[in-house]
């Protein structure tokens, strides 16, 4: 079951479903799944993986084919996460949602989940199409939320991983802790080697 919801609602067992399918998680999983795709040789299994991390409760039984085409899929997002502005990033969406996805339609899933929106043509439409449907859906919500590009590229030469950048705080600039710290060791030490001037 693929699923992505601005709703919110709680599922029969008392779970909060529309905390584990907001806007920000499916978009956090967007990023999950572009960096878990930007190897050529990405594994099925680790695919599967981030998808179960992120809500999938269905079978994620992916083939190397089946990730292959995500990865076509990613390939194309990443130009949303490379935008510096609110209309690149606009741009790059309105792009890939006009070449990529069906009319915006409601779906429960047959009644296994609260009505929900989805780009999709169709619930049982194949893993590479619900990812670029439901990736942009969720980065154009946030587009149209915050106008500002929903996320960015690591600003590490050694990582060029992806992240959202919505959320509290300054605007970052790298996608973790540990490449601010590479990139700030790296600084200290170029400039304590630098010549002195004079």
């Amino acid at each position: 079951m693929r699923y992505i919801a601005l709703v919110s609602s709680r599922n029969a067992d008392g779970g909060d479903w529309s905390t584990r399918h907001s806007v920000l998680r499916m978009a956090r999983r967007t990023a999950a799944l572009v960096n878990a795709l930007a190897d050529d040789r990405a594994d099925p299994g680790d695919v599967a993986e981030v998808l179960r991390a992120y809500g999938e409760t269905g079978p994620v039984d992916l083939t190397a084919r089946e990730v292959a085409r995500m990865r076509d899929a990613a390939d194309r997002l990443r130009e949303v996460f490379a935008a510096e502005h609110a209309d690149e990033a606009a741009d790059a969406l309105n792009r890939l949602l006009r070449e990529h996805t069906g009319p915006l339609r409601l779906t429960s899933h047959g009644g296994g989940t609260p009505w929900h929106p989805h780009l999709d043509r169709d619930d049982d439409a194949s893993w590479d199409e619900w990812f670029l449907a439901s990736s942009c859906l969720a980065l154009t919500v946030l587009v149209w939320d915050r106008q500002l590009p929903p996320g960015r590229i690591c600003a590490s030469d050694a990582c060029r991983n992806v992240f959202i950048t919505q959320g509290p705080g300054p605007q970052r600039r790298y996608c973790s802790r540990r490449c601010a710290t590479r990139e700030r060791v790296a600084a200290h030490r170029r400039a304590r080697s630098a010549p002195s001037p004079g």
